[in-house]
């Protein structure tokens, strides 16, 4: 029986005033134009677009403009326009963690759950306390772009 105190996942919701594809493929095929790169990647500063490879077997990626490359995850699941699943794998220090985005309709927008995951199986607590906070700013560049289209 371990001793270490459980890890939960992280768990985050918003409503985006965008119906479910748009908001889909702004998270996804978009997410060059709405990631703080500068601040949350590899190259921080230095990023000229980030790839999202649109199918199971793909990856998240960011690319400078002198064509360096950077991985930030596998995709594990495509299920368009409901959601996805990744392999996050940013720091290969830390260990991979799961990230699982789920779209659905409510009203006249969608509700998006974003569900970060595989924190007790790397024992990182630290890190977890990163993202936990991450998310929030992450998120919430995210809805200003998709209620602005």
């Amino acid at each position: 029986m371990s001793t270490m105190e459980a890890l939960p996942p992280i768990r985050k919701s918003i409503t985006v005033d965008a119906p479910v594809a748009t908001a889909f493929e702004t998270f996804t095929r978009g997410m060059g134009s709405w990631w703080p790169a500068g601040s949350h990647s590899i190259h921080e500063g230095r990023v000229e677009e980030v790839v999202f490879d649109e199918k199971a077997g793909g990856r998240v990626f960011e690319r400078t403009a002198t064509g360096e490359e950077e991985d930030w995850a596998d995709v594990l699941a495509w299920d368009p326009p409901n959601g996805f699943t990744l392999l996050w794998r940013v720091n290969p220090e830390r260990g991979a963690t799961e990230v699982e985005v789920r779209f659905t309709p409510q009203g006249e927008g969608t509700r998006v759950d974003l569900e970060h995951r595989g924190w007790d199986a790397i024992g990182d607590a630290e890190g977890r306390t990163g993202y936990d906070n991450g998310w929030d700013f992450v998120l919430r560049r995210y809805s200003e772009a998709s209620t602005s289209e």
